[in-house]
């Protein structure tokens, strides 16, 4: 029962809002310790039980690359931001005068979910893309028209980024034959007697995305009808910048 801690380790961690990372890594290392654990054992032996589960994270990650690289990609998109990367996003996109936040949203949903159907699953993501890009791009839009925002707006701009992500990549990776949906699919029809090719699963995929992306199109449409009906007419807080007149 004593490998059970890890669990409790991943709950206090993420309670206490540390470091994800940090804290799978020290859920591991309590688990492959509390393994080895037993009455009489070592300080020694524990310390070298830690070096095991250290070293089963490397040889997994050199023999079957089960550690994504996008997360090797993280601490670099961490320094970026530090530098200003979502400062420098804001001003890119508020010098674009048709940009809006439901436009800009949309680029980015039909660019995420091609992207999912030829296999480019990792070509986006929260951590990745939304946060540092897309959704600074997003706010940066609504912004540049209707000047400072309040906290309420700017959030619910921030989770139409990351739904728009999700839904790109939920109903695009479908379409690719090699994704793990797919093939699960496949085999799990074959359990059951039915034969079924991949390439038949990913076509059936495509109506599914076609209208995922028209339904969720329609949305950002009416949140950026939203947002003009909610914010141009609104007073800005004081001391706010106002928005810059269109040439």
């Amino acid at each position: 029962m004593l490998v059970l801690l890890g669990i409790a380790v991943v709950v206090v961690g993420f309670v206490a809002r540390l470091n994800p990372l940090l804290v799978i890594l020290a859920a591991a290392l309590v688990t492959g310790v509390a393994a080895a654990w037993a009455p009489g054992v070592s300080v020694q032996d524990l310390l070298l039980a830690a070096q095991h589960t250290v070293e089963a994270f490397g040889k997994a990650f050199k023999e079957n690359r089960f550690v994504s690289v996008v997360w090797l990609v993280l601490p670099v998109i961490g320094l970026l931001e530090r530098a200003g990367l979502q400062e420098r996003a804001r001003t890119l996109v508020s010098k674009v005068a048709a940009a809006t936040t439901g436009r800009l949203l949309l680029i980015y949903l039909v660019i995420r979910q091609i992207g999912a159907a030829v296999g480019l699953k990792d070509l986006g993501g929260h951590a990745q893309m939304v946060r540092p890009l897309v959704a600074p791009m997003a706010e940066g839009a609504a912004e540049n028209r209707y000047g400072a925002l309040p906290d309420k707006t700017r959030f619910r701009i921030r989770s139409f980024a990351a739904a728009t992500d999700n839904i790109g990549l939920f109903f695009g990776e479908d379409i690719f034959i090699a994704i793990a949906s797919i093939l699960l699919i496949k085999g799990f029809l074959e359990q059951n007697g039915i034969l079924v090719e991949p390439l038949h699963l990913s076509v059936w995929a495509i109506p599914t995305a076609i209208a995922a992306l028209l339904i969720h199109g329609f949305r950002l449409a009416m949140f950026d009808k939203r947002l003009e009906r909610e914010l141009a007419a609104a007073p800005a807080p004081s001391g706010a910048p106002q928005p810059e007149a269109a040439e």
